[in-house]
């Protein structure tokens, strides 16, 4: 009897759950594999765990196709404090809203153009390729770029 459940524990840790088109390893908790999607942070991964009555250190392959998209229905439109929500009072909708995957990456994208659009301080900023959020300049940012001083122009051979 304990050999058939080392084979069933074993099959729960090989399987791959697919939630919110993130696949994550069966042998994580559902507390850990819920933070590795894309617009789910710890705090966010805890009040899902909450809400839906789930163990947080139950391994994620254990679960059922019904407790996944339990879970990924509930990610779409959660009923968690706004102060979780990772993008409150949206400037388009008026609305407290939580984006996760390609929707989060999309929006922050067009937030980014709409600043640059309006010549705000943080747009100017981000078209210059310099820190925004009030970050010293002599050092830290330049990380991968050419320095002025010390480089040599490469010169092309001259054809006859």
């Amino acid at each position: 009897m304990e050999i058939k459940q080392k084979q069933e524990k074993s099959k729960e840790e090989e399987r791959i759950v697919r939630i919110l088109s993130q696949d994550i390893e069966g042998k994580t908790s559902i507390y850990a594999g819920l933070a590795q999607i894309k617009g789910v942070s710890w705090s966010m991964s805890n009040a899902i765990c909450h809400a839906l009555k789930f163990d947080r250190y139950r391994k994620i392959g254990s679960l059922t196709d019904e407790e996944v998209k339990k879970i990924s229905e509930f990610m779409k439109a959660p009923n968690i404090p706004s102060f979780l929500v990772n993008r409150r009072f949206s400037f388009e909708e008026g609305t407290n809203q939580h984006l996760t995957g390609s929707d989060l990456d999309l929006r922050k994208e067009f937030d980014i153009k709409r600043l640059k659009k309006i010549k705000s301080y943080k747009g100017v900023r981000h078209t210059a390729g310099l820190p925004v959020r009030g970050q010293r300049t002599k050092a830290h940012f330049r990380k991968n770029r050419k320095k002025g001083v010390g480089i040599k122009k490469k010169v092309k051979k001259e054809e006859k």
